[in-house]
């Protein structure tokens, strides 16, 4: 079918529905190339005795709704997602279409909610993350789409959208972190952004304490904050934003955000997992190589074996996120 012959695949797909007429997979694909075809009645007639069955799945009520909604029915398309979603609770792939029709409806607040509790029934479906992060990215509450977006680029690998958003999380470090001056810089991923000035000409003790009490009083009880305070105190010492300097900075975080002992993050988590293996570095140049360029070129080049090495632990350690360990924004929200 991919190949383009559709109607030959569609003859050979009956065929084999004839031998096992109780297998719903034969006759998902002949709705999946009637889909194809933009056959959308064809698609319904198909699936619609599909969902009576015992051993129905989620995936029959996406492609339904997705069939209702291109054919012109939005209401039934939101119908049929969400009787899908009381059938199958655990689906994120039902979210996902909930809440792509709250976007067509530029309901971005319903969006995300349908998004994030896609997140937390379903923490392993990428589609929530990248929705969620696009739209977070788009705001002034980067936090959330910092942590969703590096989910997602480790859920879903070497796609078209994993690019998407690695150079989007590259332009968000770019654009959110400024240095104002040589003795000050701006931390800028949620509503209340930090800013530090640091004198250079005073004591190093001095320096710290006024670091200390600077972040003390702009300290308060969002995570987001506490978020941006830990990154400003991982910037301390840069001058600039580039790989190079955010490789420093995100290994930083890490040991800054545990000593501060803040909420569990299940991507922290894996980080550190990938800091104990030896390969934080190639990590951090590849979860951010499609915005760097030449850079990340350069990097890889010159260290051709740390990246294979690298490569080959993480194709086989990939992050594993549980329920309990879910990160989604209401969970941390409400914990402070």
């Amino acid at each position: 079918m991919d190949d383009g012959k559709i109607e030959e695949s569609i003859v050979l797909l009956k065929e084999a529905q004839q031998m096992d007429p109780e297998n719903n997979l034969y006759t998902y694909e002949i709705a999946l190339a009637r889909y194809r075809q933009q056959n959308y009645k064809a698609v319904i007639d198909l699936l619609k005795p599909l969902t009576k069955k015992k051993n129905c799945d989620a995936q029959i009520y996406q492609m339904l709704g997705n069939a209702y909604d291109d054919g012109g029915n939005p209401e039934k398309a939101i119908a049929t997602y969400e009787k899908g979603m009381k059938i199958f609770p655990d689906a994120g792939r039902l979210y996902v279409e909930r809440g792509l029709m709250e976007m067509k409806a530029n309901d971005y607040n319903k969006a995300l909610k349908f998004f994030e509790m896609g997140i937390k029934v379903d923490p392993m479906y990428p589609s929530n993350y990248y929705r969620a992060a696009k739209i977070f990215l788009d705001s002034d509450q980067e936090v959330w789409g910092m942590i969703y977006g590096e989910i997602f680029v480790n859920l879903e690998r070497n796609t078209k959208r994993t690019e998407e958003i690695s150079k989007l999380l590259y332009t968000t470090y770019k654009g959110e972190i400024k240095f104002t001056n040589d003795t000050s810089f701006a931390v800028s991923f949620c509503k209340n952004n930090t800013t530090i000035y640091l004198d250079d000409k005073a004591k190093k003790k001095d320096r710290l304490d006024n670091l200390m009490a600077q972040m003390t009083a702009a300290l308060t009880l969002s995570y987001g904050s506490r978020y941006e305070l830990a990154m400003a105190k991982a910037i301390t010492g840069e001058k600039i934003i580039n790989l190079s300097s955010l490789n420093r900075i995100r290994d930083r975080f890490l040991d800054v955000y545990q000593a501060d002992s803040l909420q569990s993050v299940v991507l922290f988590d894996y980080q550190r997992k990938i800091r104990d293996a030896g390969h934080l570095e190639a990590y951090n140049y590849w979860i951010l190589a499609q915005a760097g360029g030449e850079e990340a070129e350069m990097w890889i080049s010159a260290h051709e074996q740390q990246w294979k090495d690298f490569i080959e632990w993480f194709r086989n350690n990939r992050i594993d996120i549980l329920p309990e360990k879910a990160f989604y924004r209401l969970k941390y929200i409400a914990a402070n």
